[in-house]
Formats: structure tokens, C-alpha cells, sequence
């Protein structure tokens, strides 16, 4: 499977410990299968260059978590944004981001604001984007770096042209959504 992960260096050797324990499907080194999209999702940052790292991972031997955005994505994503322990067993989780860029929903939700029927409901919308998160050393040993490209300012701006009209249909499905629920 070919992988892609967008940052500020070239990561030939991936941390599965690096980021945050409370991302989606908890710590571990994310990347997407959606080339395209690792570039969208690439941002700027002052006095760094911007980097898409491009990797092969050998699926043989390694337990792999499907999700789809279902109740099951959804509590799975709910207790890892709230910190709850990750007792999920698998050495890679494959499946949809929870697309809450915009609106923190699962933030809303803790506010009181939204209950989680609603968040979920809110979280099935929109565009569906595609994590890959390498969970365990065992699959991170079977993650081959492959090359990097270095992306300049011209075409960051470019791709963030992209995700703008993206997150502006965002908006208007989630507005409707929200319309709907609350009728």
C-alpha cells in the first residue's frame, strides 16, 4: 500500500510515539492512501519547508482495524479525543478522518451544546478522507520510506485554494445539517 504523510522534515523513520494521544485513532504515525489529498492537507510554516513524505507499508502479517464511518468509528474516535484509554488491538487502523476541521464538533459535544447522536450525525457529512495510522513497532518496521517532495509556496497556495472551496461546502452541509436537527 502506497502512503503519504504531509509535515515540515523528511521522516525516513517514523515515531509511532511522536504525536498526540487524543487524534482520532489515538497515537500513532498517520498517513493517507490518497495521494492528492497529502498535499491539500500540507500546510504552511514560517521559516520551515513543507514536506510529503511518500512511503510502501507490507500489509502481510499485521492486524488491520477497517473502519467506516459508522457508530463504531464514531465512539472509537469519541474516547480517544477525550483521552480514554486505547484498548483497540491492531497494528494499523484504516479509516474515514473525523471531518471537524471547521466546527469542533466532538468539542461542542462536551460543551453540552450537541449530544453524541447529534455529533455523530454531523460527523457523517461532508467529505471523506482517508487516514492510514500505523499503530505498533511491528507494522512501523514494515513501513518503507520512498521519497519526499518539497512543496513550494506557489503550490501550497494552490492546494489551499482547493481545500477552501472544500471546507466552504463544509459548511454549507453542515449548516444544513444543523438546520435539519435542530427543525
Amino acid at each position: 500500500m502506497l502512503l503519504y504523510h504531509a509535515g515540515f522534515d523528511v521522516i525516513k523513520e517514523p515515531d509511532i510515539y511522536y504525536g498526540r494521544k487524543n487524534a482520532d485513532f489515538g497515537q500513532g504515525f498517520y498517513t493517507t492512501p490518497d495521494k492528492e489529498f497529502a498535499y491539500r492537507w500540507a500546510k504552511e510554516n514560517s521559516g520551515k519547508q513543507t514536506i510529503v513524505n511518500h512511503y510502501e507499508l507490507d500489509m502481510d502479517g499485521l492486524l488491520v482495524k477497517e473502519f467506516y464511518r459508522c457508530e463504531e468509528w464514531f465512539e472509537y474516535i469519541y474516547a480517544n479525543r477525550h483521552r480514554e484509554p486505547d484498548e483497540m488491538e491492531a497494528d494499523v487502523i484504516v479509516g474515514p478522518i473525523a471531518n471537524d476541521i471547521i466546527y469542533d464538533t466532538l468539542g461542542i459535544t462536551t460543551s453540552g451544546y450537541l449530544d453524541k447522536n447529534e455529533s455523530m450525525q454531523l460527523l457523517m457529512i461532508g467529505p471523506e478522507y482517508v487516514q492510514v495510522v500505523i499503530k505498533t513497532e511491528k507494522a512501523n518496521s514494515k513501513l518503507k520510506w520512498l521519497s519526499s517532495d518539497e512543496l513550494s509556496r506557489a503550490q501550497l497556495a494552490e492546494y489551499q485554494k482547493i481545500m477552501m472551496k472544500e471546507n466552504e461546502e463544509f459548511q454549507e452541509l453542515f449548516a444544513k445539517k444543523l438546520e435539519e436537527m435542530e427543525g
